[in-house]
């Protein structure tokens, strides 16, 4: 997933999405761990995907923080 694909995603699908990826994360730890999962790269696009999203999540939170202070 790429930043501008995530960009283009509202709120409450980003919000569904971080979680699914948080439980994907923690099924990725568990797999290798265990010794089921080969290869480790998956982790790192998987939390580099959290990371992105929870980024854009931020931004949107400051905006409407910013527009709600320009209204008062």
């Amino acid at each position: 997933m790429h930043a501008k694909e995530t960009r283009e995603l509202q709120t409450e699908e980003l919000k569904t999405k971080l979680d699914d990826l948080r439980h994907e994360l923690f099924n990725l730890r568990f797999k290798l761990y265990s010794g089921q999962q080969k290869d480790s790269s998956r982790l790192k696009a998987t939390r580099r995907d959290i990371a992105r999203v929870s980024t854009i999540l931020r931004e949107r939170q400051i905006a409407a923080e910013l527009a709600a202070k320009k209204e008062n």
